[in-house]
């Protein structure tokens, strides 16, 4: 009986044992695009206003965090105000029905080394799609101004456009239909 007492009361401290959060660092952090124009060239872009943050219990290695993007569609740049406007335009993303982006994970499963595979649950022009990232934990140290414990991420994924509604009638030889995005965040340990 007594085996059994412990053994509960172990499970209940692990159960209870307080997440760590971690608060994005906006101005290290990049989050982009690419896709094929013409089937010729590639045209890039990024997002200018997003969040994200991070919370685990495992701040080693990250094997059961959780993460939660938000990006603004509207903060779309590809470096062209034409482009950009006709992106945000019904043709493409429609910001003023579908304003925001996100991604929330299901999972965050560590694959070998650094190198992990993140699901979860993209939401874009009112679409929502499991989505797995490929993450590299690019490790953690301290900031030597601020002293805060800071923890780097690189990831990537491809997407369909058209899995997502966006821009269903524009023909892949003219904007491809694969998207690729990958960025880079960093994060601040609360």
């Amino acid at each position: 009986m007594k085996k059994v007492l412990l053994a509960l009361s172990a499970i209940a401290f692990l159960g209870t044992q307080a997440q760590t959060s971690w608060t994005l660092d906006k101005s290290h952090t990049k989050l982009g695009f690419g896709v094929s124009h013409l089937m010729i060239s590639e045209t890039e872009g990024s997002f200018k206003k997003y969040d994200a943050s991070i919370s685990s219990k495992s701040e080693s290695d990250f094997t059961d965090a959780s993460v939660k993007l938000n990006i603004e569609a509207a903060s779309i740049n590809t470096d062209d105000e034409s482009r950009d406007n006709h992106l945000k335009g019904a043709d493409f993303f429609d910001v003023a029905k579908f304003p925001s982006i996100t991604f929330e994970s299901t999972s965050f499963k560590k694959v070998d080394g650094n190198k992990y595979k993140v699901v979860g649950k993209l939401t874009m022009h009112g679409v929502t799609k499991d989505v797995t990232l490929d993450v590299t934990f690019s490790g953690s140290t301290v900031h030597p101004y601020n002293k805060k414990t800071v923890a780097g991420f690189k990831f990537s994924t491809t997407i369909k456009r058209t899995d997502f509604g966006i821009a269903p009638s524009t023909p892949s030889s003219a904007v491809g239909d694969e998207v690729a995005i990958s960025g880079s965040m960093e994060f601040f340990k609360n």
